[in-house]
């Protein structure tokens, strides 16, 4: 897949225009495809300009290699954050769909964990190949899931939310049961996902786009009026915890591959 120059563009991420649809593909295989500052920044520079463009009717997101995405890189998990969002909609800017007046297709080819439910849980559309995993292993790795589980109620139903966010990564969900519980419309094969997906945005294509446009903004306003200020309390709940030892034990157990010594829990 080669650069589309007319948006910003990093090593990290890729971008290819396909008729009127706009192929993005997070590009860190070798990481899984895991958000580090550079690849969220590279993300938060393309929407806007992307949204400019009257010629796109549709944005597909994809990973690279085997992995969809692995979440927030765990180096960054144990470094103190430099840049916090003020609201959790300042934090999650680097997801496509408030930006966009277009349809977003998640395409989701191999492992989607944590943060990387983001993307699932703000596309309108969501594929995925029958290798497909989702995962959050907030709680594994000492942090508290507090925004993606609220975004994944409005998708699947409250049990499988919560094993999969009270378990951490010791639950994980197969593409099957992800489409039977909701969060996935469509499974195939991983060599038809994406042929599947520019399927969809071929025909998407073929709709008026104002009468697309404003459906698609009545669907997100709805969403967004039901969730807002239980994702502030979390992404609020999220930094307070940083405070907390496990916050930092968590992933340095895991960077040096070693089961963590979690301390007691607030009273």
């Amino acid at each position: 897949m080669t650069n589309d120059t007319r948006f910003p563009t990093s090593p990290e991420l890729l971008t290819e225009v396909v008729g009127t649809t706009l192929v993005v593909t997070l590009n860190r295989p070798t990481r899984a495809n895991a958000l580090d500052a550079t690849l969220i920044r590279a993300l938060r520079e393309l929407w806007p300009q992307v949204a400019t463009d009257t010629r796109l009717r549709c944005v597909v997101l994809t990973g690279a290699g085997n992995a969809f995405c692995a979440g927030a890189d765990v180096a960054m998990l144990a470094a103190p954050r430099i840049e916090i969002g003020a609201t959790a909609a300042a934090e999650l800017s680097f997801v496509p769909g408030p930006h966009l007046n277009i349809p977003v297709i998640a395409a989701v080819n191999g492992v989607c964990a944590g943060g990387g439910l983001h993307f699932v849980a703000d596309a309108d559309i969501v594929v995925a190949a029958d290798v497909a995993r989702f995962i959050d292993p907030h709680v594994s790795v000492g942090q508290v899931s507090g925004l993606e589980p609220i975004e994944l109620l409005m998708r699947m139903r409250r049990d499988l939310v919560a094993r999969m966010a009270l378990l951490g990564s010791k639950e994980v969900l197969d593409a099957t049961t992800a489409q039977a519980a909701g969060l996935v419309s469509q499974v195939v094969a991983p060599g038809d996902l994406l042929p599947m997906a520019m399927s969809l945005a071929a025909q998407i294509a073929q709709g008026s786009p104002e009468a697309q446009r404003v459906t698609r903004q009545i669907l997100r306003d709805f969403e967004a009026d039901l969730v807002r200020e239980h994702l502030d309390r979390g992404w609020q709940a999220v930094q307070d915890h940083w405070t907390h030892p496990d916050a930092v034990e968590g992933p340095t157990a895991f960077a040096e591959k070693r089961a963590p010594q979690w301390a007691p829990p607030r009273s």
